[in-house]
């Protein structure tokens, strides 16, 4: 016998569907679908033809008037029977039209689908959605969608036996590099910085989420003893070099303008970290922040997934957003004006980056090339990362990533080297000069070829296997009309973080241990010593970076003296 234990109020149609009363009644009464599905009568289940399957679909509601949800308890189990009083009442009003403008527009595109709910949706969510699709550059995604979805081939260009190895002469050796060169390319770059020649560029769009924390990963804390986010460490790093830089040059300096970029998942996030932390002790007006781009995230047959049924679900469009996000955000006119000639580009979770670095600057200058980037060699054939190679013999660099090259490539060895032939890893640390960042800006955004990263993505349905479109920052080499590759040894300039402690690579106890070595290798060659309550090889000493940027000047911190590891070494 069923009695009215309570009365749940919700909206009704005459166009509802089952998933829709499913979906309302486990709002109304907060249980899960499957518990639904099992509280639901047979009759209702008949009537209403409510699948047993849980779905997730996302708020909101439904329309026009009440309906009565009788409840009764036997054996324990809740049983529901949805009613509609439509027959009381009346034959509801249909509910308006989508725009016709902006349905045609759609129809055009083949996205129509994304009003399939229009009928159920409430007026406040149709403003919603189409808000959404008008944000939507519609010809522009077409596009990126087309030439992304409908090429077949890798994003080379080319299919892989055309790739060839990048040529010696085109990579500056760590084992190949004079003294003198090293010194002149210091003091270059210095007096490069010093003019205000250089700017920097942060890629910091990710969020921590394969850490554990939903916050920006630049904000992560890797456990040092100094406690120092990653954004920290980098920031002071800027400080010391715009310190060299004045001391190089008796007419003053420029200070380094800083760019980062972030997403819309961690924007507001981010400018409340440096707010908090008063810029690490940077001035404020040299920092600027800017959001990269979203793409819509699409199914195999290149049509809106649906995150609910007014939202369109959409995805950052990858590092390689920069290039637009430059020019979007008129960031390129602004670097023009403030007579920046050079860009070092980064990625924020590499805890040994040398942000600004002379060396490297003084370098690219010295070839002349248009984009450089630092590389590290593979540590072993099978590692997962992607390489360096040529796309054919003579022409420009690009990126292959490891799941994209043959088995036998990344095993070939050079035979007068006795090295891997593709052995030349990318680590995201590049340099570009500043019209070359216009080229690319405008290309990359005419050819339009996205990624395609399968992903699970959140959907009316719950989670759908959909395609995320992204472009990476290493796409700009295609265009590059010259380019070199300056080799850095690992052990001092990288040292990602990209997997939470107990991963067996990239974690923060990981990164942390290089960052002790590093700095405490810099004590003992500036005549310092060091005592340890445990084995050094677990342990060592950090150095702040505003006392010396690559072990520079420290032996009046450091001679005769003992430090105690772990600890930091500051000012």
């Amino acid at each position: 016998m069923l009695a009215p234990v309570s009365l749940l109020s919700f909206h009704w149609s005459s166009q509802v569907g089952p998933n829709y009363v499913s979906y309302a009644c486990r709002e109304a009464i907060g249980c899960s679908g499957t518990r639904l599905s099992r509280a639901l009568t047979p009759q209702a289940r008949r009537v209403y033809n409510v699948h047993p399957r849980p779905l997730r679909l996302g708020r909101f509601e439904l329309l026009c008037l009440l309906s009565v949800c009788s409840v009764s308890v036997e054996g324990g189990m809740k049983e529901i029977v949805v009613g509609s009083d439509v027959g009381r009442r009346g034959t509801p009003s249909p509910p308006p039209p989508p725009p016709q403008a902006l349905l045609e527009r759609l129809k055009d595109y083949g996205q129509e689908d994304a009003f399939a709910f229009w009928d159920e949706l409430s007026p406040e969510e149709r403003n919603l959605l189409v808000k959404d699709i008008e944000s939507l550059d519609l010809p522009r995604i077409d596009r990126i969608i087309r030439c992304s979805l409908g090429s077949q081939e890798k994003y080379l260009g080319l299919p892989l036996p055309a790739v060839e190895p990048v040529p010696e002469a085109s990579v500056s050796t760590v084992e190949a590099r004079t003294l003198e060169e090293r010194e002149r390319w210091w003091k270059r770059g210095l007096k490069a910085i010093s003019e205000g020649k250089l700017a920097v560029v942060l890629l910091s769009g990710g969020q921590g989420t394969r850490l554990g924390s939903s916050d920006p990963k630049g904000c992560f804390n890797i456990g040092l003893p100094s406690g120092k986010s990653l954004f920290q460490l980098q920031a002071e790093r800027i400080l010391c070099i715009q310190k060299l830089a004045a001391q190089s040059n008796d007419t003053g300096f420029m200070p380094i303008h800083w760019y980062i970029m972030t997403s819309p998942f961690t924007d507001e996030a981010t400018r409340k970290f440096f707010e908090s932390h008063k810029y690490f002790g940077l001035e404020s007006d040299q920092v600027t922040f800017f959001q990269q781009g979203t793409l819509p995230c699409v199914s195999g047959d290149g049509r809106f997934i649906m995150e609910t049924p007014y939202k369109v679900s959409r995805a950052p469009d990858g590092n390689g957003g920069l290039y637009s996000a430059l020019k979007s955000s008129k960031l390129l006119e602004d670097m023009a004006m403030r007579g920046v000639k050079y860009v070092d580009c980064y990625g924020v979770d590499n805890v040994l980056v040398r942000v600004a670095d002379p060396a490297f600057l003084g370098y690219f200058i010295d070839k002349g090339v248009a984009a450089a980037a630092k590389v590290v060699r593979k540590a072993y054939p099978q590692e997962k990362v992607g390489v360096f190679v040529q796309r054919g013999r003579g022409g420009p660099f690009a990126v292959v990533e490891y799941s994209e090259m043959d088995a036998s490539m990344t095993t070939e060895i050079n035979q007068t080297t006795g090295r891997l032939r593709y052995c030349w890893s990318n680590v995201c640390l590049h340099m570009f000069t500043l019209d070359f960042l216009n080229q690319v800006a405008n290309g990359l955004e005419k050819d339009s070829i996205y990624h395609q990263a399968e992903k699970k993505i959140p959907s009316i349905h719950g989670f759908t296997i959909g395609f995320k479109l992204e472009q990476f920052v290493f796409d700009a080499f295609a265009y590059a009309p010259s380019m070199a590759l300056f080799e850095v040894p690992r052990e001092e300039e990288f040292a990602p973080v990209k997997n939470a402690n107990g991963a067996s690579y990239d974690t923060p106890d990981s990164a942390r241990l290089m960052l002790l070595r590093l700095h405490s290798r810099w004590v003992v060659a500036a005549g310092g010593f060091l005592t340890h309550s445990v084995p050094l090889y677990l342990t060592g000493v950090e150095i702040s970076p505003l006392c010396s940027y690559a072990g520079e000047n420290l032996e009046a911190i450091c001679r005769g003296r003992t430090f105690h590891a772990p600890s930091e070494i500051t000012i």
